[in-house]
């Protein structure tokens, strides 16, 4: 079994267009068209520039199901997004397939991130999570070690207004880099959805 970590953000579920608009602005030009046809709970409907499970056909949340997307990210370069990149693309070149990207800033491709969306949580019934879960344990690995990584799905949530961002590495605790309107560095037994940070909550 390979490792799946994944940055989670969780916030007010009628903040998901704008995630998927700032989300948006991470793609490496040219990758957004054709444009998916998304509907959301309530109806809301919007043209995104993803795909789901590599399709692009109209996708239907208005009932609550999840949403699954596949995307490819941009990540300013620090040391460890360089020599991953850098590795990425020697794998990628012995097995035939296209480099991965730099943009015109610099910023680099990291291939596929799996993003669910997962609207109305027991718990929290106005709320949604955004879970982005690396594609294999090398990106795993990145994800946990490199700032710009972090720095990129900090930013995410402090945008959409989030209530938190943490880093799931598979283990007993959770890694906190965004809660409550500002950035920290904290680990924590359990994400603060499920320890009751009725606080932020009630305010929200």
């Amino acid at each position: 079994m390979g490792l799946d970590y994944s940055y989670e953000i969780f916030l007010p579920a009628r903040n998901i267009p704008r995630a998927l608009g700032e989300l948006a602005k991470l793609l490496p030009p040219g990758r957004g068209e054709p444009a998916l046809a998304l509907t959301l709970p309530g109806g809301e409907q919007l043209l995104i520039p993803f795909t789901s499970h590599f399709k692009r056909d109209p996708v239907d949340c208005s009932t609550g199901r999840n949403l699954e997307l596949d995307t490819v990210l941009l990540f300013e370069v620090d040391e460890a997004v360089r020599g991953y990149h850098v590795a990425s693309n020697a794998k990628r070149e012995q097995a035939g397939l296209s480099a991965l990207e730099l943009d015109e800033s610099g910023r680099a491709a990291i291939g596929y991130i799996y993003l669910t969306a997962r609207f109305s949580p027991k718990l929290h019934p106005h709320y949604a999570s955004l879970q982005f879960t690396a594609a294999t344990s090398d990106m795993s690995r990145l994800f946990e070690c490199s700032g710009s990584v972090r720095k990129t799905f900090t930013a995410l949530a402090r945008d959409s207004d989030a209530v938190y961002c943490l880093l799931d590495t598979e283990t007993d605790t959770f890694q906190i880099c965004w809660l409550n309107g500002r950035e920290t560095e904290e680990t924590v037994l359990a994400p603060p959805r499920t320890a009751n940070v009725t606080t932020w909550f009630e305010q929200g």
